[in-house]
């Protein structure tokens, strides 16, 4: 049995300012992006001289923007209406209190797909040319959510069998040892994610379906790792023993999965 290291959330502590290894994690995650994103320029159909505007690294700079205001309204909207919502019709103004916690990925990534049309109208480019852009880039991200999740002790797994060699006991969790489920999604959603679509990216591919490739793609491997991951206390499983993660991950699965083969069979 391991015991969570309880490493000090402040990485740094300069007079009155905090610098917390969560604030960190989201700066590597953005500069992931910048790299990524300048690597895909360099990728086909991004770096061909036939675009009506050529990409260039402004672009990067300006989805990495609108990402993050995406992310930050859609997550904070997100988690609101999907895991508290009799809480916040009741109390709406602490919708705003984002400092108070409360994120959820898959209201972050409709804010995305939302700011990401808005680039597209201004820069007059195919929407989903500019999601398949953005997917591979995306995941490396997520691994430092995860890794910063971790690092505060938060968002631990279930209670894992005492034999399990890296089990791990949270403080504030009781002492039965859990799932690292951060690490578990750090490898899964964040790594292997990467890896995965990266290599298929870099292939030709009918436009949307790297898209849809990663809407699948994180769908099945964040159902798996829920397994693994706590449910909210205030909502536990729900029906057919699955969490509320596990739910919001099915549409993904199946709406990516159908466009994947929509996309193809158009382009063909």
């Amino acid at each position: 049995m391991l015991t969570h290291p309880q490493i000090d959330p402040v990485a740094l502590q300069l007079g009155p300012v905090a610098i917390h290894w969560y604030g960190l994690t989201y700066l590597a995650a953005f500069a992931l992006f910048v790299l990524l994103g300048r690597a895909r320029l360099r990728h086909e159909p991004f770096a061909s001289v036939r675009q009506p505007s050529p990409w260039s690294a402004r672009d990067v700079e300006d989805i990495l923007f609108l990402g993050v205001v995406g992310v930050i309204a859609g997550g904070r909207v997100g988690y609101c209406l999907f895991y508290k919502p009799a809480y916040y019709l009741s109390h709406p103004l602490e919708i705003f209190a984002v400092w108070q916690g409360g994120m959820s990925f898959h209201g972050g990534l409709l804010g995305v797909l939302v700011a990401m049309v808005w680039f597209a109208r201004s820069r007059q480019r195919s929407w989903l040319q500019v999601m398949d852009f953005v997917a591979p880039c995306v995941p490396t991200g997520l691994a430092a959510g995860r890794l910063g999740n971790f690092i505060n002790g938060e968002l631990w797994g279930r209670v894992a069998d005492p034999s399990l060699p890296w089990g791990m006991v949270f403080r504030g969790a009781g002492d039965a040892p859990r799932h690292p489920s951060q690490l578990y999604q750090f490898a899964l959603e964040g790594v292997l994610l990467f890896v995965l679509l990266w290599l298929y990216a870099r292939k030709p591919r009918a436009t949307g379906q790297v898209s849809a490739a990663f809407l699948v793609g994180y769908g099945v491997l964040r159902f798996v790792a829920e397994f693994f991951r706590q449910p909210d206390d205030h909502l536990g499983l729900l029906s057919l023993g699955m969490s509320m993660g596990q739910w919001l991950c099915v549409p993904m699965v199946l709406g990516g999965a159908a466009l994947w083969v929509w996309f193809g069979r158009r382009a063909a």
